[in-house]
């Protein structure tokens, strides 16, 4: 595992435009290696599972806590749309931020560092991507051509340079890979160390499997697409909360000429899951996916479809209307995300109170 670092941070990006969102069930002591490039940035913290423990947060960092209580007391019946006992319940912090960009990562992943040696600074890395453009239409073979010391390629069409505005900044990993349930059980001992000094545009009309640990988006541009699902307590599925939201995001970002990066920055991760656990999570959703897979490389949303709600709301019809086939869940699914553009709506439109009981200190 790395180490803290102990050297100053540089001036802080976006101070006054990003939150940064954490699930947890846990203390946050992970934040003390964070803090040189964290402690200046606002945080929502997410409580899971029980309401009534008490999260403790290290001093000296601006904060809002939400557990269980706050969600059902601000959403009233829409809260049946956030998952319980599921890390799925971050994307609530998405819903009441009130910035331009957001930064989530999970509460095991810690600072990872670079080639040299280096500290790995992944929000300042994030940022980077989302403030320069995306390249969806058509791909350059030096990846991201406005990183230095990078540009377009001989062929790489002129009228395509300019690029479009990058929603999603996708990062990546080293220690503890991502894997399924299945792979995990195959290769328990296998760790990622391989550091690609590299950012990609992901072509229009290709999905990912988004991870949701170490992820920056623009939430003006694409935050309503960022639900995470039902899943957890009282569902059939989890481990598929970031991946059903990558899959309509990515969906909705082709349709609106948005780009979606992936590859830097790093981050640390600290903590296999148990296989055995994730399994039970997983089981139907490896066997549905041969389903949504298709449906999403298939799905078309009409031209009438100019904002994300609209793409959304289009996408839950369409959800209901053929994954509903599939199993009852998507049925259950497709109200949910109609539910969730509605309360989204709702918070980000009437000026509602959404303050929690759990506040750090302002600065």
């Amino acid at each position: 595992m790395a180490t803290p670092s102990t050297s100053v941070a540089p001036t802080p990006l976006l101070k006054e435009e990003l939150d940064i969102v954490i699930p947890t069930i846990r203390n946050l002591d992970f934040l003390e290696m964070w803090r040189p490039f964290f402690q200046q940035y606002h945080l929502i913290i997410v409580q899971d599972g029980d309401p009534s423990k008490v999260i403790k947060v290290p001093e000296g960092f601006d904060y809002e806590l939400y557990n269980r209580n706050d969600i059902n007391r601000i959403l009233g019946p829409k809260a049946s749309c956030i998952s319980f006992k599921d890390s799925a319940c971050r994307c609530f912090g998405y819903m009441v931020s009130k910035k331009k960009y957001i930064y989530t990562i999970d509460d095991d992943c810690f600072v990872a560092k670079d080639l040299t040696g280096k500290d790995i600074n992944a929000l300042e890395q994030h940022i980077k991507n989302l403030l320069s453009p995306s390249t969806p239409f058509f791909f350059n073979t030096l990846y991201d051509p406005y990183r230095t010391g990078a540009d377009f390629v001989r062929g790489y069409p002129f009228s395509l340079r300019e690029g479009v505005p990058t929603a999603v900044s996708h990062g990546l990993w080293l220690n503890i890979p991502d894997y399924d349930a299945p792979t995990q059980l195959v290769k328990p001992r296998e760790r990622n160390s391989r550091y690609v000094d590299a950012v990609m545009t992901i072509p229009k009309g290709t999905l990912f499997p988004m991870c949701g640990m170490n992820l920056a988006f623009n939430r003006d541009l694409i935050g309503p697409a960022m639900y995470f699902g039902l899943m957890g307590d009282g569902q059939p599925i989890g481990r598929y909360d970031d991946m059903w939201a990558g899959w309509c995001t990515k969906v909705i970002c082709d349709h609106l000429g948005l780009g979606v990066k992936t590859g830097l920055p790093y981050i640390w991760h600290s903590k296999a899951s148990n296989p055995f656990v994730n399994l039970k999570k997983e089981y139907k959703g490896i066997y549905w996916q041969e389903e949504l897979i298709p449906f999403f490389q298939q799905v078309t949303l009409p031209k009438e479809c100019t904002t994300v709600q609209k793409c959304y709301i289009e996408l839950a019809k369409q959800v209901k209307a053929k994954l509903g086939k599939v199993d009852e869940y998507f049925l259950k699914l497709s109200d949910a995300m109609v539910t969730w553009i509605e309360a989204w709506d709702e918070l980000n439109t009437s000026g509602a109170d959404v303050a929690p009981k759990g506040n750090g200190p302002a600065k």
